[in-house]
């Protein structure tokens, strides 16, 4: 018995060697003959993959004839290695016959040639077209515009209704959380704010002076400095200040807690992101961007006080004077009703921006950048519009 099996395994090998892919050559004249045989398959293509390519790139012939009558299987691996072969003959001029083929055979290789013949093609690009390509651009961002604006919508509305805490249930206000942004984002924000705020005032009394000096009327400096300050240059300022460094700090804030999906666990835990993370920090920039914006005034006048004097030799005592001709109620108020709204437009810009944070570093740079563009450009827009309607109605 073991005698018999030993000659069963023995037979049942040269069986299997006998299917093996195999390659006979023979060359007559210029013409090279080669007969496949065997099983042509994924599982054993790779057996004559190396003596394929030698036969690619042999020369010296002009003429190349294929039989496949002895191939016993064949699949798309296999065809794919034949019509390689066909293929880079033919792009040396040799003539390829093929014979013996099967039915099947026949299919896979018409297949995988017209395959090979798609992705060979060079793909026809179309001269593009500034005017479709300007249009589309512009239909995407007003699509971005709307999404933006339904998100701050959104976020707003979550506000107004209170910190609401827990997902559906109204809940104390933490006035911890809003003392510490206002830290963060009032107090921390002083020094820079005065003192790029004193050096505008002081630029513009300087420029003032200057250019009045021509007139004899160096006097009027203050009340450039006063109704500029007052009215325009001190609250959009410390608004454009605020939104580089407070608006990127929350978009940067809420992003990274988006990536690393600590958003998704407030869910998880029932509390709602939007008053646990957004409502204390709007609050905080709507309390203290009034109050930068004052301090900002104070430091304007004082550097335009000081430049004043030593450019026009107006002492402190006269510019104050002056000043109060020159100011009213409606010019200090001017300005400051218009921060609570740039507060809130900083806010909800940076946090839409934050929220739309990915998954990856990049993502988290880009929306960055983007809530300190959107937010400085709608301050400055929504400056423009205050003043609109202040002229309106002659206020």
């Amino acid at each position: 018995m073991l005698t018999i099996g030993k000659r069963d395994a023995s037979r049942t090998a040269a069986t299997q060697a006998d299917r093996m892919p195999r390659i006979a050559v023979g060359e007559e004249g210029d013409v090279l003959g080669c007969a496949f045989s065997g099983i042509w398959t994924t599982r054993t293509v790779a057996l004559v993959d190396a003596e394929m390519r030698k036969i690619e790139k042999r020369s010296g012939f002009r003429t190349l004839a294929l039989d496949l009558s002895n191939i016993e299987k064949l699949d798309t691996a296999g065809a794919w290695l034949i019509d390689r072969l066909v293929t880079a003959n033919k792009a040396r001029g040799v003539t390829v016959t093929l014979q013996g083929e099967s039915d099947i055979a026949a299919i896979l290789l018409g297949a995988v040639g017209d395959a090979s013949a798609r992705s060979d093609e060079p793909l026809q690009e179309r001269a593009p077209n500034i005017v479709v390509r300007g249009l589309e651009a512009v239909g995407r961002r007003v699509y971005e515009m709307r999404d933006d604006f339904l998100a701050a919508m959104n976020i707003l509305g979550a506000t107004i209704r209170g910190a609401q805490m827990k997902l559906g249930r109204g809940h104390a206000v933490n006035p911890a959380a809003i003392f510490n942004q206002i830290d963060r984002m009032g107090v921390g924000a002083i020094p820079v704010v005065l003192l790029m705020s004193a050096i505008v005032g002081a630029i513009v009394a300087q420029q003032g002076a200057y250019q009045l000096s021509y007139f004899g009327a160096d006097i009027f400096v203050v009340d450039l400095v006063g109704v500029l300050v007052l009215r325009e240059m001190g609250v959009l300022l410390t608004a454009i200040m605020i939104a580089g460094r407070s608006g990127s700090a929350i978009t940067a804030e809420i992003g990274s807690m988006k990536m690393r999906e600590e958003v998704d666990a407030l869910k998880v835990i029932g509390l709602n992101p939007i008053g646990v993370l957004v409502f204390p920090r709007l609050v905080a920039l709507v309390i203290a961007l009034p109050c930068l914006t004052i301090m900002a005034n104070f430091a304007s006048l004082g550097g335009g006080m000081l430049a004043a004097w030593l450019y026009s030799d107006i002492p402190p005592a006269a510019f104050i004077d002056r000043l109060r001709v020159a100011i009213d109620l409606s010019t200090i108020s001017a300005g400051l009703i218009k921060a609570p709204f740039m507060a809130m437009i900083i806010g909800t810009i940076a946090s839409v921006e934050g929220m739309k944070v990915g998954g990856s570093a990049e993502s988290l740079g880009r929306h960055v950048t983007a809530s300190v563009v959107k937010s400085i450009f709608v301050v400055i827009v929504l400056d423009g519009l205050f003043a609109i309607f202040y002229a309106a109605i002659n206020f």
